[in-house]
């Protein structure tokens, strides 16, 4: 079989598994964080820092105040902000760091990992995991390092724009309002 073909077909099924195990409920939860708070800071480090820019890029179409820590231009963190961060391992020393510094300032915080027993996860007010413990031969050969993490993570902050869209009356052409037009 061709390999690139392989490699795509086994993403998609991977992280279809890894999404499906996701509870309605906890979908819900997130939700309404976000509709309650005024300002939401998002953090990755790595391949996830690019999927947590590029929520942030969704959510300000969706009329969040959203900063991407780390940014020259992102304002401190205060009380009842809600941060997101995302980190595969759960372990990333800025990442766990993020979630420390996040906590101390009051702020709610929402992890998206692979381990639900990471030390990011421990300060963590609501934790998506997103299981990608696969011990297969095929994971290392067609999906390399944290591919399945990423893809995942990238296709459930999607899912939650769809789902915030639905919950703020959002739709394509508002958000369109709000797109970048000196790009």
């Amino acid at each position: 079989m061709n390999t690139f073909k392989e490699s795509i077909d086994y993403i998609l099924q991977k992280a279809e598994q890894i999404l499906s195990s996701i509870d309605e409920k906890q979908i819900e939860e997130i939700c309404e964080v976000f509709l309650k708070t005024e300002r939401i800071f998002l953090y990755g480090a790595g391949r996830s820092g690019l999927v947590a820019k590029a929520f942030a890029i969704r959510l300000v179409h969706l009329g969040f105040q959203t900063y991407v820590i780390g940014e020259t231009i992102t304002p401190p963190v205060r009380e009842n902000d809600l941060i997101v961060v995302i980190s595969g391992s759960g372990e990333t020393i800025p990442s766990v760091m993020t979630a420390e510094i996040a906590k101390k300032m009051g702020a709610k915080l929402v992890v998206i990992t692979s381990r639900e027993d990471s030390r990011i996860a421990r300060y963590a007010d609501i934790t998506v995991v997103l299981s990608v413990e696969y011990e297969e031969e095929k994971k290392k050969r067609l999906s390399p390092l944290g591919t399945l993490f990423e893809a995942s993570a990238w296709i459930f902050t999607d899912g939650l724009v769809a789902k915030l869209m639905e919950m703020k009356g959002e739709s394509e052409e508002k958000m369109k309002e709000r797109h970048a037009t000196l790009q």
